[in-house]
């Protein structure tokens, strides 16, 4: 009972001491992402979202800057991303072609339709963007023959961090059905494996008379070394334990150890002291979204006015209802003096609504530019620029653009291609680990991504070395040996990775070196044989010379 005892504590705990956090994110999502906002409510089916907003504009900015993370950190139409060895640069090119070969596998593999990639991060690019952080789970699926990605509501997963800051405990309510409890855990017939303890006698008596009754479940990961040992359990070396329990009927039905765990917490901006991250797009738009909203309001108020102004009656004089819509008539006293002022007459209020709608402008502009709308593109060329002017206005985008694209690319696009990676390494997709090439082995994968930051960065390599060249061509016409300066050949393979240049176009360090021996014994021997002319046509001048001389 200690295990079980733990494993609720703890998640209750963990559940219990988010409270206000979870009525921040329901302010956020009411005004942002109202599609999500159901973190202390609860909504129906068919229920209308974003019924208590005037403006849809702070969902619009939300809406595109979710739209614009895998647009340009995961475009489907190109090789978003590229497998490269970690704090290493020195591999040959039979390595590097191996790389891009797994990772035209592993792109197979996740955008296969049964692995639910595009899904689950499209769901969770949307949480980024409003909550500053989200929730995927990756792992094999439970045929074990296709990778799956699922997104989690942030309202059902909460986390703890080690003591290095890392998120090293994960908690994750799950309401699933006792048909669906008895397809993953074995029902009373199943054949599970030792770890799997299977369901509760409770669930079983549920399949015959409910199958669809709701069971409240935990899904936990946490350290070996805190998780107790009931029966003498030992892990091994593997760091954590993955345990599902049955809530209601206080029952463990699977616990394993595992080396890694399935979950992916991406964290746009964290503050210390806490766990949970925040955006700084919706921090900084959520005072302007709720004054646009009475912005809005108040304008919607003021133009119903002017169309449909209140009207001023004389009671006295009235003799039948005031009809002011089309074509109605007003009956009114014959004998009403008009000199005392009109009988009925619109109520004239003072109002600027200019001003009104400078401020939803002004307000509009500030969301805009906290979701980073006006930061996302990319600086477009301008003719006549030098390419230092080029590279410096690169750089300005890169430093502009730096606070969007590096969380992203390491806690978001990082961690799921490492994951995915290495399930797919452990299930043999990239072929027996000893056909990988020599200069792979000894050292971890690490990944590279496609982005508007990225193609600037390769973008500027590829300027200096058109700049470098320039330079040395300038000069070499002051003394000729300049050119002995720069290894041109690694400078060129540098600049070709740097724009982008698919290493299979390239040839191999050892062809390019049999290539040149070749050429230059070819050269060599070309040089021989004019050598062996140039002395033939000596000896035959000679020769000539001399039967001249005898004649």
């Amino acid at each position: 009972m200690k295990k079980i005892e733990m494993l609720k504590k703890q998640g209750d705990t963990l559940f219990d001491n988010r409270g206000n956090l979870m009525s921040l994110w329901q302010e956020i999502a009411d005004n942002f992402y109202p599609e999500r906002a159901d973190f202390t409510v609860t909504r129906e089916l068919g229920e209308e979202f974003a019924d208590n907003l005037d403006t849809s504009y702070p969902i619009l900015a939300r809406r595109d800057l979710g739209n614009q993370i895998g647009g340009m950190l995961r475009p489907t139409n190109k090789e978003w991303f590229k497998i490269i060895k970690r704090y290493d640069d020195n591999i040959d090119t039979a390595g590097q072609q191996w790389l891009e070969r797994a990772a035209k596998i592993q792109k197979r593999a996740m955008y296969d339709p049964v692995a639910m990639f595009t899904r689950a991060t499209k769901e969770a690019d949307h949480d980024w963007a409003a909550f500053g952080q989200a929730v995927l789970s990756v792992r094999m699926n439970y045929r074990d023959n296709a990778l799956l990605h699922r997104c989690w509501h942030l309202r059902d997963v909460a986390w703890k961090e080690d003591f290095v800051g890392k998120i090293g405990t994960v908690y994750r309510r799950w309401k699933p059905d006792a048909l669906t409890l008895s397809q993953i855990f074995g029902g009373e017939n199943g054949n599970a494996p030792a770890n799997r303890h299977g369901i509760h006698r409770k669930v079983k008596e549920a399949l015959k008379k409910n199958p669809y009754k709701e069971i409240n479940v935990y899904h936990c990961e946490v350290p070996a070394e805190t998780y107790g040992c009931d029966d003498g359990d030992e892990w091994g070396d593997k760091p954590l334990v993955s345990v599902y329990y049955d809530v209601d009927n206080n029952h463990i039905m699977e616990e394993v150890g595992i080396y890694e765990g399935e979950y992916v917490i991406p964290r746009w901006q964290t503050v210390s002291g806490s766990q949970y991250a925040f955006s700084p797009a919706a921090t900084a738009a959520l005072p302007d979204a709720r004054l646009i909203q009475a912005v809005a309001s108040v304008l919607l108020d003021a133009s119903e006015k002017i169309v449909d102004p209140p009207m001023v009656a004389v009671q006295e004089a009235i003799r039948s209802d005031i009809s002011i819509y089309a074509g109605g008539i007003t009956w009114v006293d014959a004998d009403y003096d008009e000199r005392l002022g009109e009988v009925l007459r619109e109520m004239r209020q003072g109002g600027n609504m200019p001003v009104g709608f400078e401020m939803q402008a002004d307000t509009r502009e500030m969301i805009g530019e906290a979701f980073f709308l006006n930061k996302l593109a990319l600086p477009p060329p301008i003719s006549g620029m030098t390419a230092y002017e080029a590279s410096e206005r690169v750089g300005e985008y890169i430093r502009q653009a730096l606070p969007l694209f590096e969380p992203m690319e390491t806690e978001y696009n990082a961690a799921i291609c490492e994951k995915d990676f290495n399930i797919l390494m452990a299930n043999g997709a990239f072929g027996p680990p000893q056909a990988m090439p020599e200069s792979l082995h000894g050292g971890s994968i690490s990944f590279q991504f496609e982005s508007p930051m990225r193609d600037a960065a390769g973008r500027v390599k590829g300027q200096q070395f058109a700049e470098t060249k320039e330079l040395i061509g300038a000069a070499m016409e002051l003394d000729p040996g300049a050119g002995y300066v720069v290894d041109s050949v690694t400078a060129l393979r540098d600049a070709l990775e740097g724009v982008g240049s698919p290493a299979k176009w390239r040839r191999t360090e050892n062809d390019v070196a049999s290539m040149q021996a070749r050429d230059a014994q070819a050269a060599q021997q070309q040089q021989m044989l004019e050598m062996a002319q140039q002395g033939a046509d000596v000896a035959k001048t000679a020769s000539d010379a001399g039967l001249e001389e005898l004649i």
